[in-house]
């Protein structure tokens, strides 16, 4: 597979766009499902991702898993896994902060074992007990700890509608996370385009995706964009709700889909479907693929 494409005399990466799709039976059918929806990207959990403790995996899965990529083309900047849901790096209680830390730290040996090259990951909360500077340092401070036990894995954080005490949801959230990291060159953003609605950022328009995108090159900078999730919204603007749904319903719309597959600085991330239903996400790619210019 070319990763590169010759355009007016210079090379260009091709978007990479793909889905969450499943690892049941182990992570190497994870390859196999991205496969058969047409995707050239994907993202996947390495364990359960709502147990905090999983089985290691074995040399055989491993194995596999790297021989399915090498035989589909797939190399670690087109993978976006995802963390476990129960982790919180920036819990305001000692126990669960360190239980939470320990875990991700798992997350990220998992990722190392597999070859890839980034770990996507929700930031944390505050749970109304701490206040949301003191939050977001101690959620630095935990990607400082995990940075330091491991090699080779960014850590990629996530925007985040806001839902309950949810930090992340604004831009100037992930700039303070950032700003405090010690290995800038080991962190990176997700930027979810239905937690970034919900968040209050107005994605309906080219003209409002141009202000949102800007605003988000001048706070937090396209040099830390390492993926994005691609998903329609079911609640409306500034809501602070999380609710997904497909690209074609829902309160979105499709201007911010054709803005991103239109721009090359979303070029060379993965760019991942969490839409609702999984049986038209081929169709879904197909779509997006059409505003490829």
């Amino acid at each position: 597979m070319l990763y590169l494409a010759l355009f007016n005399g210079k090379q260009e990466f091709m978007k990479y766009v793909g889905a969450h799709v499943s690892a049941s039976g182990g992570v190497e059918n994870a390859v196999l499902n991205a496969v058969e929806i047409g995707a050239n990207a994907f993202a996947l959990f390495t364990k359960n991702q709502r147990q905090w403790v999983a089985k290691p995996l074995t040399d055989e899965s491993i194995e596999a898993f790297k021989a399915n990529c090498a035989e589909h083309g797939f190399e670690p900047h087109q993978i976006l896994p995802h963390d476990s849901y129960l982790i919180n790096l920036g819990h305001p209680e000692e126990e669960k902060l360190a239980k939470s830390r320990t875990a991700f730290i798992d997350e990220m040996h998992r990722c190392e074992l597999l070859g890839l090259d980034r770990l996507n990951f929700h930031p944390g909360s505050h749970l109304k007990q701490v206040s949301e500077s003191e939050c977001l340092t101690t959620i630095a401070e935990s990607i400082n700890l995990a940075l330091d036990k491991t090699d080779g894995v960014t850590a990629v954080i996530e925007n985040t509608a806001g839902q309950g005490s949810n930090l992340g949801f604004k831009l100037e959230h992930l700039a303070e996370i950032i700003d405090q990291v010690e290995d800038k060159s080991r962190v990176g953003v997700c930027m979810d385009t239905c937690h970034a609605f919900v968040a209050g950022y107005d994605l309906q328009t080219v003209e409002s995706c141009t202000s949102v995108f800007s605003a988000f090159e001048t706070i937090v900078g396209f040099n830390y964009l390492k993926g994005m999730h691609l998903n329609g919204s079911k609640k409306e603007l500034g809501s602070r709700v999380d609710r997904h749904h497909s690209l074609e319903q829902g309160l979105l719309g499709l201007d911010v889909f054709k803005f991103i597959m239109a721009d090359e600085r979303f070029d060379g991330i993965p760019m991942i479907l969490e839409t609702i239903d999984e049986t038209i996400w081929d169709k879904e790619i197909e779509l997006l693929r059409s505003y490829e210019s």
